[in-house]
């Protein structure tokens, strides 16, 4: 490469020991990870919760992107939340409880990447159309549904992100 940049993640070839129908899924964790890193050193704690234009803070989309990955790979394992987990999904994006610092959300994040490359991996594929039920409604999907929306929405999520840190740092 040119710059000395690697490829993005899915031009890297196949993950060791990932299933084959979940490589798409861990590509971009993977490479949400990779960007929100890069995106975020040097990012200073102060404008953590502030708002452009009435949108969400880097805070709330920090927080969302760890707490929405635990939330949709329980319900992909056929589990309810837990109370700790309804908790945090009630405190997302509310700066007066939380003294979190960039590099703590990073970190957080990260980790929640990991236990979810972690489940992928040990994904059985003939499970991927089991049904599955969402939230309080109990709507259906299935554990590849649940999967892919945890791909989709943590791009989506970032997407936000970097307008909104772009906006900030001016």
């Amino acid at each position: 490469m040119a710059n000395n940049k690697l490829p993005e993640v899915w031009l890297r070839g196949p993950l060791h020991d990932m299933p084959a129908m979940v490589q798409p899924v861990a590509h971009a964790l993977l490479q949400a990870r990779e960007e929100l890193a890069g995106l975020m050193a040097g990012f200073p704690n102060e404008l953590l919760w502030d708002k452009v234009a009435g949108m969400a803070s880097p805070g709330f989309h920090l927080q969302h992107l760890t707490g929405v990955l635990e939330r949709l790979f329980t319900y992909a394992r056929g589990e309810m939340l837990t109370e700790k987990q309804l908790s945090y999904l009630s405190t997302e994006g509310k700066p007066s409880n939380k003294t979190y610092t960039v590099s703590q959300l990073v970190e957080n994040f990260n980790n929640q990447v990991d236990a979810s490359l972690t489940q992928l991996s040990a994904t059985n594929e003939t499970t991927l159309t089991d049904i599955r039920y969402v939230g309080r409604a109990q709507l259906p999907s299935t554990v590849m549904g649940l999967y892919t929306h945890s791909a989709e929405h943590t791009m989506r999520h970032l997407g936000q992100l970097i307008v909104t840190v772009a906006v900030l740092r001016g």
